[in-house]
C-alpha cells in the first residue's frame, strides 16, 4: 500500500480532469455494468509508464470528438480491492499498471497494457485512445 501523500497528486491528475474514482468492489461492479462505454484507468506510481500514461489519456480525452460516456480510475497498490476487481474484468490479460481499458456495454472492447505505455510518448498514448474512442464510442 503506498502512502496517500504520494498517491493523492497522482490521482488528482485524473480526478481533477473529470475521472470518478472507482475505490470499492461495489462501485467498480456498478460502474462496469452501465449501459455505453466506460474508460478505466489503473493509475500507477511508475514514473516511466504512469508519467506518460496518464497526459496521453487526457490529451485523447480532451482532442477526441467522440469520447466515453464515463471517466473512471482506480489507483494500483492503493485502491486494492476496486483494483482487484477491476481485473477480474481484463482477463486473460494479466495484472498491468498502468493501463488503460475502454469497455462497452459492459465488455472489454480495447486494453493498452503497461509495456503498450512504456517508452511512448503521450501523444501516441492519444492516438491510440482516440482510435478507440472512434472505433467504440
Amino acid at each position: 500500500m503506498y502512502p496517500a501523500e504520494l498517491v493523492m497528486p497522482m490521482k488528482a491528475e485524473l480526478t481533477d480532469n473529470g475521472f470518478e474514482e472507482m475505490v470499492t468492489v461495489d462501485s467498480v461492479e456498478d460502474t462496469l455494468k452501465k449501459e455505453g462505454t466506460t474508460l478505466v484507468v489503473i493509475n500507477s506510481v511508475c514514473g516511466c509508464s504512469a508519467g506518460t500514461a496518464r497526459p496521453g489519456v487526457l490529451m485523447a480525452v480532451a482532442n477526441s470528438e467522440k469520447k466515453p460516456d464515463r471517466l473512471t480510475t482506480s489507483f494500483a497498490g492503493f485502491d486494492v480491492e476496486a483494483v482487484k476487481q477491476i481485473r477480474t474484468h481484463l482477463l486473460p490479460y494479466p495484472p498491468s499498471s498502468p493501463a488503460i481499458a475502454l469497455f462497452k456495454d459492459g465488455q472489454l472492447v480495447h486494453f493498452i497494457e503497461r509495456h503498450m505505455i512504456e517508452g511512448r510518448p503521450a501523444q501516441m498514448i492519444a492516438a491510440n485512445l482516440a482510435d478507440a474512442f472512434n472505433q467504440y464510442c
